[in-house]
């Protein structure tokens, strides 16, 4: 069992840190701040608080955590809604202070610390006339989304995040720097694109950049609540035979001041407006009842979304998936669920469903043993982004995702598309460890088993969304 850390613990951690690495523990005026989250749900009360600006001082403290077996919970941007950042009275590394990011423009190569931001990526990429595949929130860090697969607006025409991942550092328990590729440790390389937070802490990735020097087109489309089922259809039809320039998402969502949900389409096209409005005709031939869209630089997509993001209140991510094409009484279902529960709890009017909508032709082109992520079939990723302020009322909130996760499976099971040759259901990045999960590495799942007693034998990283039991 892991054990906290107390104050001689604590004295002695420090005396081994440089003097620019901050420990802060419950005396300290910055302690309450050091454990803010994106959602409060997710703050615990921690022993210490270690903000390292070196890779070498990452190693000392997860070197000083292993041999005293204290509880270890790592933190970048801080969006994990099921408190995998978090620790009760352990350790936590929080490399927020370790941001860097670097452009070689002959290699079209992006560098960046493990506490890096999405934004912080996107801004110094656009500088150079280049983009990665990021998220679509830009202030999440860049590790937890790499680290469990990654989609985003780009993931049509270059697959995952991971996809692009080119060479990663990781200090695994015994304090190692492990520089990882498909040429050094393959191994771990393998394991960590997808599955990486089970095996260290990711201090640096080094990811594939392409030229991005044109504007993109982006915008919202708002439509009364009978639309839904016209909506899901105009999506099918358009991706159907999808342009990997562009991506959609319908969300589910009440607006401030609204009395029930509306039906959004979130659109995105790698190219001009003409373009984007031709691609996704279908949807404006419906007559929204609002259009917000223009062209607008690459890096200032990925903060469209930030309103619907917002740091604070309770929070929980559910994972949903359904079969591809999605069937629009299935989303009727769902819309008309959300729609009866913010009637009835109106604590959670700030919850959203959103269901994702990309080219899927790169992604599923990778078989699903090629990296650890195995969630690479032809079905779409969803997340239900459950949002309330009363914490009596946590646990039956997150009872409801789960019951909606459930019907979602069963959907998929009726639909006859299941997963097949190793591919997994869901999409670990939008899980928790709570989550209605089947089987989320696929086929990977015996030989992460493996890696995991080999790199982590004492399981002292166990705070994933979806953890690796150590192979026996």
């Amino acid at each position: 069992m892991r054990v906290p850390i107390d104050s001689a613990l604590g004295q002695e951690l420090e005396a081994k840190l440089d003097s620019t690495t901050d420990l802060v523990t419950p005396e300290s005026p910055k302690y309450e701040a050091s454990l803010s989250r994106w959602s409060d749900g997710a703050v615990k009360r921690a022993g210490a608080v270690a903000y390292p600006t070196t890779v070498d001082d990452v190693s000392t403290l997860v070197k000083f955590a292993a041999q005293h077996n204290l509880d270890l919970a790592v933190k970048g941007g801080g969006h994990s809604t099921g408190g995998t950042s978090s620790t009760t009275g352990g350790l936590v590394i929080d490399l927020s202070r370790m941001r860097r990011v670097t452009v070689d423009t002959q290699k079209k190569l992006i560098t960046a610390q493990g506490g890096a931001l999405w934004q912080d990526v996107d801004d110094a990429a656009i500088e150079h006339g280049l983009a990665t595949v990021g998220g679509t929130v830009n202030h999440t860090g860049i590790g937890g989304l790499t680290l469990g697969g990654g989609l985003g607006w780009l993931c049509g025409m270059y697959g995952m995040v991971i996809d692009n991942l080119v060479a990663a550092k990781v200090v695994v328990p015994d304090g190692r720097i492990l520089t990882v590729s498909d040429t050094e440790n393959s191994d771990l390389f393998w394991a960590i694109r997808g599955a990486g937070q089970n095996f260290g802490v990711t201090v640096e990735f080094k990811y594939r950049a392409y030229e991005q020097t044109t504007p993109v087109y982006f915008g919202f489309l708002t439509f009364a609540p009978d639309k839904v089922i016209s909506v899901v259809e105009a999506l099918n039809r358009t991706f159907e035979n999808a342009d990997p320039r562009g991506g959609a998402m319908c969300v589910f969502a009440q607006p401030p001041g609204a009395p029930g949900p509306v039906v959004n389409a979130v659109l995105f096209y790698n190219g001009n407006e003409e373009s984007g409005k031709e691609y996704f005709s279908e949807l404006f031939d419906l007559e929204p009842l609002n259009i917000s869209a223009s062209e607008m630089p690459y890096n200032k997509v990925n903060g469209q979304l930030n309103p619907l993001a917002q740091p604070g209140g309770r929070k929980a991510l559910k994972v949903v998936t359904l079969a591809s094409p999605v069937r629009p009484e299935y989303a009727a279902s769902i819309f008309e669920m959300l729609v009866n529960q913010l009637k009835e709890e109106p604590d959670m009017a700030s919850t959203f469903i959103s269901i994702e909508f990309y080219d899927l032709a790169k992604t599923t082109s990778i078989p699903p043993d090629a990296t650890s992520c195995a969630n690479r079939g032809t079905y779409q990723p969803g997340i239900i982004g459950l949002s309330w302020t009363d914490p009596a009322k946590d646990n039956k909130f997150r009872a409801w995702g789960r019951k909606l996760q459930a019907q979602c499976i069963e959907w998929i099971k009726q639909s006859d598309k299941l997963p097949n040759h190793g591919q997994a259901l869901q999409y670990a990045n939008y899980a928790e460890p709570d989550d209605v999960l089947t089987n989320p590495f696929g086929v990977n799942k015996q030989k992460l088993a493996v890696l995991k007693a080999k790199y982590d034998p004492q399981g002292m990283f166990d705070k994933a969304t979806a953890r690796i039991p150590v192979a026996n």
